[in-house]
C-alpha cells in the first residue's frame, strides 16, 4: 500500500550552491527518452552578490535562494513537445494561456516569467526615480506617495498568492498613463493571454440594410478570430501578438504594458517577515526598486510606441 509523504524542503544554508536556474516545458507524457534543452532565464545583474549576502535589508540570502532559484524550474519535456524548446517563455505563455490541455505548461512558463520580472526590477542599492518617470506617475496617481500606498495596500490585502503590477496604458489627455493591475497565482498581465467578455451586444449589432443573421455571423467570426490569437491560431494571426496597438487582441482586452511587479507569493516574504509581515515586506520592497529599469521599460522616450511587449527584454528566452 502506497502511503503519501509530506516533503518539506530543508532551510538552505547561505553558502549552499544553488541549483541551476532553468525552465523546462511540461508534458503529461511519461516516456522521456533523453533530457531536452532547457530555457535558461537571463541572469540577474546582482545575482552573484545577493546569493551570498542577501538583497540589502529586503531579502536574506536564504530567502533569495528559495524564491529565485527554487521557482524557476519545471518538469522536463518529452520528445513530442520539442516544438516548445525554441520558443521564448513569453510566447509560450501567450500561446498556451487559453488551451485547457496545456494548462500545466502555461502555469510553469507564466510563473517563470513573472518571477523573473519581479526579481529583475530589484536592486541591492537604492536607485533614484528619473524625473520624467516621476512626472508621468504623478499625472496618473497625483503623487508618488499615493502610488506607493496603493501598491502596498493592494499587495497587503490580496487574499492568496499572485503579483501586483504597475502597467503603462493609454488615457485620453495623457501621452502615457499608469495603472495598478493584480494577477493571482501564475496569471499573466498580458491582454493576449485572457478570455474576456463579449465586446458587442448581439441584440443590437445589426446595421442598416443588414439582416440580423448576417450581422450576427460577421460579429461571431470577428470574435472567434480575435479569440484565437494566442490559442492555436494560424501563423498569420500569431504575428499580431506583438502588434496589439491595432486593437487585434483578446475580446474585451485592453492594451497594457507591465513595467514593474511585486510578488505576493508566500515564498517571497514569509521566510524573512513571518505571518502578518506582508505589509512590512511590501514597504521594504519599494526601497529596492530599480526605477531606471522601470523608466526604460515604460519607453518614455517613445510614448507613441507603447505596446504589451514592454516589460520583456527582446533578448529574453
Amino acid at each position: 500500500m502506497m502511503r503519501p509523504r509530506l516533503r518539506i524542503p530543508l532551510r538552505p544554508s547561505v553558502g549552499m550552491a544553488p541549483r541551476p536556474r532553468m525552465f523546462r516545458p511540461f508534458s503529461a507524457a511519461t516516456d522521456v527518452a533523453q533530457p531536452q534543452p532547457a530555457h535558461r532565464l537571463p541572469p540577474l545583474s546582482y545575482e552573484e552578490e545577493v546569493k551570498e549576502k542577501g538583497l540589502g535589508n529586503f531579502m536574506s540570502a536564504g530567502a533569495f535562494n528559495v524564491a529565485w532559484y527554487g521557482l524557476t524550474q519545471g518538469p522536463s519535456s518529452s520528445p513530442s513537445e520539442t516544438a516548445w524548446e525554441h520558443r521564448s517563455i513569453k510566447d509560450i505563455v501567450l500561446s498556451t494561456a487559453r488551451e485547457p490541455s496545456l494548462a500545466a505548461l502555461f502555469n510553469y512558463a507564466s510563473m517563470a516569467h513573472n518571477n523573473h520580472f519581479f526579481f529583475q526590477h530589484l536592486t541591492p542599492t537604492p536607485v533614484n526615480m528619473p524625473d520624467e518617470l516621476k512626472r508621468c506617475l504623478e499625472q496618473s496617481f497625483g503623487s508618488i506617495d499615493t502610488l506607493r500606498r496603493e501598491m502596498v495596500a493592494t499587495a497587503t490585502t490580496m487574499f492568496g498568492p499572485g503579483f501586483v503590477w504597475l502597467v503603462a496604458t493609454s488615457q485620453t489627455g495623457l501621452p502615457i498613463a499608469f495603472k495598478i493591475l493584480t494577477t493571482y497565482a501564475a496569471g499573466s498581465p498580458y491582454p493576449a493571454a485572457h478570455w474576456r467578455r463579449q465586446s458587442v451586444d448581439m441584440n443590437t449589432v445589426a446595421g442598416a440594410g443588414d439582416s440580423i443573421e448576417d450581422a450576427e455571423l460577421a460579429a461571431t467570426r470577428s470574435y472567434m478570430s480575435r479569440s484565437a490569437i494566442g490559442a492555436g491560431a494560424p501563423a498569420k494571426q500569431k504575428q499580431l501578438l506583438h502588434q496589439l496597438d491595432d486593437g487585434t487582441y483578446a475580446p474585451g482586452g485592453t492594451n497594457v504594458a507591465p513595467v514593474l511587479c511585486l510578488s505576493t507569493w508566500e515564498h517571497s516574504w514569509l521566510w524573512d517577515y513571518g505571518f502578518g509581515g506582508k505589509e512590512q515586506y511590501a514597504n521594504t520592497w519599494w526601497e529596492h526598486v530599480n526605477w531606471s529599469l522601470v523608466a526604460e521599460m515604460a519607453k518614455l522616450n517613445n510614448k507613441n510606441e507603447m505596446s504589451a511587449d514592454a516589460g520583456v527584454p527582446r533578448s529574453a528566452p
